[in-house]
């Protein structure tokens, strides 16, 4: 069978990675504090962001992926596109000699939820128009990751955003975007997000946001009492699903969501479908079945990781993980035990890929009874 091409665009950067030693840690101030001398181990330099994590992801896993980010003429850019060379997969990157290539430093300390200091870089200048009209041919999906993080998408409450699911939209191509965590003091913060999102979604097919990047865009109240009750720890370990997650949900599938994956952390996955006929405007000639993909809702638990090294990428690979999974034409079951099982094993590795496992691994590992953590 013939695989169905794939974009996979939005943001892209150098996530590098300083290494803790592995004692875990309750507090963050106990290790980064003023005027404090901290011994690390080798730094970890990969890239980074959705088109990387997410459509590096799908590529390993055997789909037929085309990558689409903008990076600078520059050290950072050099490396980035090495990277890529190793895959294949650099051939599709936007190129610009007057702006910087974007990279994070991830902290990443045992026991503790990561912090990321990330400079956006090239991924404010990406247009709708930058995507090849040629590109476009026989495209089943176009994913595109993180616009809070890309300023053109952002501003003027998201015209370009807009511009640019319309634009696939209207060649047939089925759509998914996954977002990313806000500064709330920064330009991205003041965005009207609710604004953004209810004129996007009607052409968004799968929606992919973290429990946290969503109930911050959609209901800063909520998110500032979660935040209150975290108390600096990690905001998924307490919500209950029918009183934190599911208002969120429905707010999402009022505004035209079709698949909608609410990504919740260690936890797990919350899921949710439209109705048949909603199901049946996806386009992309997938593979997909809107009577058996109607209709559902649920949690998807998540598999007990061999070892837990970083967090960065999970959400990003077990995305690609389902998407690739319903391109083969899996059923949304098989989809959402791929996706978990990708994201249990992307966490023990440092970076998003090495990780990974085919998916005949995984079910392999899951028929002889991989654990589930409970909710």
């Amino acid at each position: 069978m013939k695989k169905k091409k794939v974009i996979a665009a939005g943001h892209i950067c150098l996530d590098i990675t300083p290494v803790f030693p592995d004692t875990r840690i309750e507090h963050l101030e106990d290790v980064l504090s003023p005027g404090k001398l901290v011994e690390m181990r080798e730094a970890d330099v990969h890239t980074g962001g959705s088109v990387a994590n997410t459509g590096l992801a799908m590529k390993i896993l055997g789909a037929d992926v085309t990558l689409m980010g903008q990076i600078g003429k520059d050290a950072f850019g050099d490396m980035v596109l090495n990277i890529l060379k190793k895959y294949d997969a650099e051939h599709g990157m936007l190129i610009s000699d007057k702006l910087s290539t974007s990279y994070s430093v991830v902290i990443a300390v045992p026991g503790i939820d990561r912090i990321f200091l990330h400079n956006p870089g090239a991924n404010s200048a990406f247009q709708a128009d930058d995507i090849p009209k040629g590109q476009l041919e026989d495209v089943s999906l176009f994913h595109f990751g993180y616009p809070p993080l890309m300023r053109s998408m952002y501003e003027d409450d998201g015209a370009q955003l807009l511009k640019l699911m319309k634009r696939m939209k209207s060649a047939g191509i089925a759509t998914s975007m996954d977002m990313a965590a806000v500064d709330a003091a920064s330009e991205a913060g003041r965005a009207d997000w609710e604004k953004i999102l209810s004129q996007t979604l009607p052409f968004v097919d799968f929606f992919v946001p973290s429990v946290e990047e969503l109930c911050f865009m959609l209901d800063r109240e909520r998110f500032e009492e979660w935040q209150r009750r975290a108390k600096g720890g990690d905001i998924t370990e307490f919500l209950d699903i029918r009183t934190d997650i599911k208002p969120l949900a429905d707010r999402c599938m009022e505004l035209g969501t079709k698949v909608l994956l609410i990504k919740c952390g260690a936890p797990g996955i919350y899921y949710r479908t439209a109705d048949e006929e909603k199901l049946r405007g996806i386009g992309g000639n997938l593979a997909l079945d809107p009577k058996q993909w109607a209709g559902k809702e649920g949690f998807e638990r998540s598999y007990v990781p061999e070892k837990l090294v970083s967090g960065t990428g999970a959400g990003d690979t077990s995305i690609a993980a389902f998407l690739t999974a319903m391109l083969e034409g899996c059923s949304l079951e098989e989809s959402l035990h791929l996706a978990a099982a990708t994201g249990a094993s992307c966490v023990a590795s440092y970076d998003a890929l090495s990780g990974l496992k085919s998916f005949d691994e995984l079910r392999d590992k899951i028929r002889q009874g991989w654990q589930k953590n409970a909710l």
